[in-house]
């Protein structure tokens, strides 16, 4: 499968430039992935990290999902992907875990997102984050996932290069 990923622009609304940013990103960990086989995907970067390309995938669904669904879009007992008690480190582990359902999930949690996201009238939307128990703006989450991305993909750079030497994208 061939992963188009789109440069965001250099001038655009907020709104379009936050949305532009976030896929971008979304784009660069698929591309990371894109060719590698089950095996590859499971390559674990150091003892004793669980760390893995499909690790990251599957991270990715549970922080998509945790943000845009039980956040944003107030699904408070909404129960996470591959953890009922919102252990986010359970996601890396990936010894019986499916390539193709890391990658659906993954996928799906990120269409409802966009959904999510568009259905807001404005970034200016707060919303309880209850884990913590602050207030934070759709705004904040935007910036916060893109955060989430840029550092996991700085992660995958390392992990595809050790796998086969690729670099660069």
């Amino acid at each position: 499968m061939t992963v188009e990923r789109i440069p965001p622009p250099t001038i655009a609304d907020e709104r379009r430039m936050l949305r532009c940013h976030l896929d971008f990103h979304r784009q660069t960990l698929e591309l990371k992935c894109a060719g590698l086989s089950d095996v590859q995907l499971r390559i674990r970067s150091v003892a004793p990290s669980t760390l893995s390309l499909l690790g990251l995938v599957r991270h990715m669904a549970e922080v998509e999902r945790a943000w845009f669904r039980r956040v944003v879009g107030a699904e408070h007992d909404l129960p996470l992907v591959w953890s009922e008690n919102v252990d986010f480190q359970a996601a890396y582990e990936t010894k019986d875990a499916k390539v193709s359902e890391a990658f659906a999930a993954w996928r799906a949690e990120v269409e409802h997102a966009r959904r999510v996201e568009r259905a807001a009238d404005s970034l200016e939307l707060v919303v309880r984050e209850h884990r913590r128990g602050v207030d934070v703006s759709l705004r904040w989450v935007m910036l916060h996932m893109i955060h989430e991305y840029a550092r996991h993909n700085g992660h995958a750079d390392f992990l595809r290069e050790c796998i086969d030497g690729t670099t660069g994208v």
